[in-house]
């Protein structure tokens, strides 16, 4: 069981880190990211969507009051996982205490996702079709380009 624990912490653990890592475009064929804008993407092209000032306004009110929501939670789940892991150091691990725990840190966990699909959606909401259209244009592009650079290292790569 103590593995089995392990095991699990460590996949939330390492989904955690590669949410955080994803702040410029989602991964290709994300079915609930290839429908919503990164707030850094609004923010980068917010002339050439013609963003005006009632919708840059509520973006920025909107990105505020989560980052002071994520903020929160992640001294909680800082918390959390410290206690997580000094639980799993003893020599004999009470499972129900453990479980109990991992709960907590899930839970946490999942009012991050929570937090962040809101801001999302929030800020989508407030954006026209044509903007939307605009913010997709752009998402295509820059995944392109992105993929033609991946392209490129790995044959810089081949060739040494």
């Amino acid at each position: 069981m103590k593995t089995t624990v392990m095991l699990v912490l460590f996949s939330v653990l390492t989904a955690s880190a590669l949410q955080s890592q994803q702040t410029q475009q989602p991964p290709p064929n994300d079915p609930i990211g290839e429908h919503l804008f990164p707030p850094e993407l609004i923010m980068q092209n917010q002339k050439t969507i013609g963003l005006n000032d009632d919708q840059r306004n509520f973006i920025k009110t909107e990105m505020q009051k989560a980052q002071s929501r994520f903020t929160d939670v992640q001294w909680q789940l800082q918390s959390e996982v410290e206690t997580l892991s000094s639980m799993l150091k003893q020599d004999k691990v009470d499972e129900q205490q453990v479980v109990t725990q991992l709960e907590k840190v899930l839970n946490l966990e999942r009012e991050v996702k929570r937090t962040q699909i809101t801001l999302v959606i929030r800020i989508k909401n407030k954006l026209s079709v044509e903007q939307q259209i605009q913010l997709r244009e752009l998402k295509i592009k820059i995944q392109a380009q992105s993929q033609a650079r991946e392209r490129e290292g790995r044959k810089l790569m081949e060739e040494r």
